[in-house]
């Protein structure tokens, strides 16, 4: 006679056929993630500082020939950032996507005061561009 029924064989047999991952594979599962994230994290965050490198300059660009325009138009250029916007020449205050804010343009005036207040804006973000230029000469 067998110590084993019929019964309890069936159920041995049945939980042991199950299928199910093992460690081993889910640590190689595990392994492969963590080298495909190694691979391409550092080329997001790459992207993501050329991306606000490229938008700070085609901002500056935009608001130079605003600047520009609003001398053409009035001769003499604007007091303020926010006349430019008052008077529909921008629809909102430029963004410094490096410094995150709108209000740490640096505003350089004319050699003639009594022309207006705002011939030229830069960034006051500090450090380098991916190029290599300092933020404040783009």
């Amino acid at each position: 006679m067998s110590l084993i029924s019929n019964g309890d064989a069936m159920r041995t047999r049945s939980f042991s056929s199950k299928k199910a991952f093992t460690l081993i594979e889910l640590l190689v599962v595990l392994a492969i993630v963590v080298l495909l994230a190694t691979l391409a994290l550092p080329r997001y965050f790459q992207s993501i500082d050329t991306t606000k490198d490229t938008v700070l300059a085609d901002n500056l660009r935009t608001t130079r020939e605003t600047i520009d325009k609003y001398y053409s138009d009035n001769g003499k250029y604007p007091e303020s950032l926010d006349e430019l916007v008052a008077k529909k020449y921008l629809r909102s205050m430029p963004y410094d996507p490096v410094t995150e804010s709108t209000a740490t343009w640096v505003i350089v005036p004319p050699d003639d005061t009594a022309k207006g207040n705002i011939f030229d804006i830069k960034s006051g973000a500090s450090g380098k561009s991916r190029a290599g230029k300092p933020y404040s000469d783009l």
